[in-house]
């Protein structure tokens, strides 16, 4: 029943971007090599004078390097957070990892992972909601269906599957396992029309439309669906209750990562940022989880998988780190933002934005 409701950075790396900034203003100003002091010139006998008077201040870091800072403050030494502040530093790729084995992360909660995608499943009385269905029907077939087997789940009670966003990585293997076990198979609106327009293969049928903040409720689970645009125009982020023995928490599942290219774009993706945090703390997340490996997901199944019974669930993150997440999320993108500005500032003063603004988001400017 659904009810719609109301690589951490190195120095290396910084010291690249701040070099392209430099080389972008240098351009903006038109400027030419200044003359260096050094020995008398061969043509003239002269030497070169230092200037005279006070020296003048240095240049104040850019604003983009001071969000970049703080997110990299935000983060300390916390490997989920540095991991943030990699995956959101220009440039960065996703780790092309082998498929581990399936997971159960909580007692209703299976993590089902191609190694640089996965899919959640949502175990519940009735049946079960999977998040997202990988990159293809191959991917159902060889990593689906056996892995929820492997955890003692049955794959014929797939009731739901919810998409987070129209990218082929996520919705893969949708119509193959609504084909073969009947789910109904959910998508935001404005991601169905996208489907629509790209025509990729092996999309789902257009089934059903997730509005903002609808409750996905199976077998006594209640699951929130949140609109957080950005990554695509209708991505949507899950709010899911998980259980460990006899305790309850609430899992969040950020619905797409990556930022988009333009500072429109990111505005939305910002905005969305801070709608879902707020539901996050109205919810009491706990839990924190990703359908890509750019949160050290993949690294704490593994010690999940290992660790002795009892011991600390490396997804439970409490709530303070879980805001602290988001809020390095957020820093992550007021730096992108103030970034592109700065590049398009420096282009307009120089008279050739294409040029400039194609070099300074290609390099940075930190």
């Amino acid at each position: 029943m659904i009810r719609p409701t109301r690589r951490a950075a190195t120095e290396a790396d910084y010291t690249r971007r701040r070099l392209a900034q430099l080389a972008v203003l240098g351009i903006a100003a038109g400027a030419a090599p200044a003359a260096l002091p050094g020995p008398a010139s061969a043509a003239t006998g002269t030497s070169a004078k230092a200037p005279s008077g006070p020296r003048p201040a240095a240049k104040a870091p850019s604003a983009a390097c001071a969000h970049d800072e703080r997110a990299r403050r935000l983060a300390g030494d916390d490997p989920v957070l540095r991991a943030l502040v990699t995956a959101l530093t220009p440039g960065s790729a996703l780790p092309q990892l082998p498929p581990p084995p399936p997971v159960r992360l909580f007692d209703n909660l299976v993590l089902l992972s191609a190694g640089w995608v996965s899919a959640m499943a949502v175990l519940t009385d009735d049946g079960i909601v999977l998040i997202d269905a990988l990159t293809s029907p191959a991917d159902a077939e060889d990593l689906i269906v056996p892995g929820l087997r492997a955890v003692g789940a049955d794959p014929t009670a797939i009731r739901h599957i919810v998409v987070t966003h129209g990218h082929p990585d996520h919705f893969g293997g949708a119509q193959t396992l609504a084909d073969r076990y009947g789910a109904r198979v959910h998508m935001s609106a404005a991601d169905w029309d996208l489907l629509a327009r790209t025509r990729p293969a092996d999309a789902p049928a257009r089934d059903l439309d997730i509005a903002d903040g609808a409750q996905l409720t199976l077998g006594g689970t209640t699951i929130e669906l949140h609109h957080t645009p950005g990554h695509t125009p209708g991505t949507v982020s899950p709010v899911i209750p998980v259980r460990a023995g006899r305790r309850h928490h609430s899992a969040m599942l950020w619905g797409g990562l990556k930022p988009p290219s333009t500072v429109a774009e990111l505005r939305t993706f910002l905005a969305s940022v801070h709608s879902f945090r707020a539901v996050m703390r109205r919810a009491n997340v706990e839990v924190e989880l990703s359908n890509h490996p750019n949160d050290h997901g993949l690294e704490r199944a593994e010690q999940l998988r290992h660790q002795p019974p009892g011991a600390a669930n490396p997804f439970l993150l409490g709530g303070p780190r879980t805001q602290r997440y988001m809020a390095v999320m957020d820093a992550m993108l007021r730096g992108r933002i103030a970034e592109k500005e700065e590049a398009v500032g420096a282009a307009e003063a120089a008279g050739t934005a294409e040029g400039v603004v194609g070099a300074a988001v290609a390099h940075g400017c930190c």
